[in-house]
């Protein structure tokens, strides 16, 4: 099954099984994917979890029959997942900006998130700059953090944990200890088969370090890959978004290779990151 065919029968799935109780397994099972695997391949193409989306997607239904139909309000929050009036309430003014009560009453407007459509337009007239090489088992040293990407916790959490070590210092010092082959500081994507079952990943800063491990940091082995490097031009934090986006819609479609689900590296220069010059590299191992 090509890539378009998968990513859109999972998107079939999800549509007529959405009052059910998704398992987020079983969903990845339908693109023959890892559960891990393809949240992330699903929130780095779309901006959004897949809970996100499912969730929307339940709150625009709801907000639908309370337009349409005289059902109860209670009996609606159950229907659409919600164990109590008050939580469907919450999350019903999150996305819609009114209350149930109001939307009954045709106060206000609903933002309706649509099902997605996966459209085949004519990409890759942009050159994407890669190599692949083959490196052994590394050393790296840094400080690292526990997300969970089920509710997109990552995606709020990791800009917060490099604010946080651009003010207190590590990243001066990780690049002041950088002695490896690869020149510069990581962002390092770890998820291990027991964290992959609940959608668990540590995110790491460090650097290519072989010596002792200093004091206040921690080691993680990086295992022996055989990597594929794309260039990033221009600044932070929108190139390195959209060259992952470039490199799941379009390389990985076009070329024989799949992420081998070993830790994949962001590398930063110390260019200034809100430069149009600024370099930076993705490495993702591959098989």
């Amino acid at each position: 099954m090509g890539w378009v065919e998968s990513i859109q029968q999972v998107i079939s799935y999800i549509e007529d099984h959405l009052l059910e109780d998704l398992s987020m397994e079983q969903i990845a099972k339908e693109a023959n994917s890892s559960a891990f695997h393809f949240q992330r391949t699903f929130s780095i193409l779309t901006d959004m979890s897949l809970g996100d989306y499912i969730r929307r997607r339940r709150l625009t239904l709801a907000a639908q029959e309370l337009l349409n139909t005289d059902n109860k309000i209670i009996d609606v929050s159950y229907k659409y997942g919600y164990d109590t009036p008050e939580s469907f309430t919450k999350a019903f003014r999150k996305q819609h900006g009114i209350t149930p009560s109001e939307a009954r009453k045709n106060i206000g407007k609903i933002n309706s998130y649509n099902r997605l459509i996966i459209q085949v337009n004519l990409k890759g007239a942009e050159p994407m700059k890669y190599k692949i090489v083959e490196k052994e088992s590394f050393q790296a040293v840094g400080v690292k953090r526990k997300y969970n990407c089920k509710n997109g916790e990552n995606t709020q959490g990791i800009p917060l944990f490099w604010n946080d070590v651009h003010a207190d210092g590590t990243n001066d010092l990780l690049f002041q200890l950088n002695n490896g082959d690869i020149e510069g500081v990581l962002g390092v994507c770890v998820a291990d088969a027991a964290y992959r079952e609940n959608s668990l990943i540590d995110y790491w800063i460090a650097t290519d370090y072989a010596g002792e491990v200093p004091e206040n940091l921690s080691a993680i082995t990086i295992p022996a890959s055989k990597w594929v490097v794309f260039e990033v031009h221009g600044p932070m934090p929108d190139a390195m978004q959209n060259t992952w986006k470039q490199i799941y819609a379009e390389w990985f479609p076009s070329n024989p290779y799949e992420p081998a689900g070993t830790p994949e590296l962001e590398v930063y220069s110390d260019d200034d990151p809100s430069s149009e010059n600024c370099y930076s590299e993705i490495w993702i191992p591959i098989k």
